[in-house]
């Protein structure tokens, strides 16, 4: 498969030194959340295309994660005028020209249709079974590694098992950090890993690809944490662009020859 490319970055979390040391984290609001960049046309072609053919594979959502579901459909059209979207009563021009039929009735599918991000629902463990946020639904078209089917349900522990690094103690400052996202002041945080990986990278835990110091490609994540205000789920979103090290700055080149950033995992 073709890899998609963005030609610029929006955003370059090795550059930013808030943003290049953990916990990395930023303010974000509803006005800056949602981005349409560059490698729109692709991106969203392939999410179509998954959603489509692999609706089990990219879509989840638990039952008592349906309002959240809803609330964060009606979060998301209400952002989109202002990135260039056109919205009709059944239906939303996007700004590549692909028209989108509305559906509430599957809310996370046409979202995942709508927005180049990938969404994830995190919220209280419905079952009273831990007092860490489990996923409770998401559409998940570009995952790093992962695999949303293995996630689903789980807690923020449980969902980081593979990364030795993800301690009991760091488990606590997520959880933390989650229960403090205030509804309007979200947070933002960025990864950045050289990969061969492509767009869509589904794999199973364990099964581990890395990247080299010779990989061809940086893969960025734009991460950020948004509280809903009604059902106070919290959004986990993920907005992968992946360039050519050629398509960085001058200046962000030498933050990153200054700052190196890690392998993909």
């Amino acid at each position: 498969m073709t890899q998609i490319l963005q030609t610029e970055l929006s955003f370059v979390p090795w550059a930013d030194p808030r943003t290049r040391r953990l916990p990395g984290v930023v303010p974000v609001t509803l006005d800056n959340w949602l981005e349409v960049d560059t490698a729109f046309a692709g991106q969203m072609a392939l999410r179509d295309q998954l959603i489509a053919e692999k609706p089990q594979e990219v879509l989840a959502l638990h039952d008592s994660a349906r309002p959240a579901a809803e609330e964060l459909y009606q979060t998301v059209l209400a952002q989109l005028p202002a990135l260039g979207y056109r919205l009709e009563p059944d239906r939303v021009l996007r700004p590549d020209g692909v028209w989108i039929a509305l559906e509430p009735a599957q809310p996370l599918a046409t979202l995942g249709r709508l927005v180049q991000c990938d969404l994830c629902l995190m919220q209280p463990d419905p079952t009273g079974g831990t007092t860490e946020s489990v996923l409770t639904g998401g559409v998940l078209c570009f995952p790093s590694g992962w695999r949303l089917a293995q996630k689903f349900m789980m807690p923020m522990i449980r969902i980081h098992l593979p990364i030795e690094k993800y301690t009991p103690d760091l488990a606590m400052r997520v959880q933390r950090l989650l229960d403090g996202v205030q509804v309007g002041r979200g947070l933002m945080r960025g990864t950045a890993s050289q990969s061969d990986a492509p767009l869509a990278d589904p794999r199973s835990e364990g099964d581990l690809v890395h990247g080299t110091r010779g990989s061809r490609f940086i893969r960025v994540e734009r991460q950020c944490l948004i509280r809903l205000p009604e059902t106070r789920a919290v959004v986990f979103s993920i907005h992968t662009q992946i360039i050519e090290p050629s398509a960085l700055t001058p200046e962000q080149a030498a933050a990153l020859e200054e700052f190196p950033i890690r392998l993909a995992d």
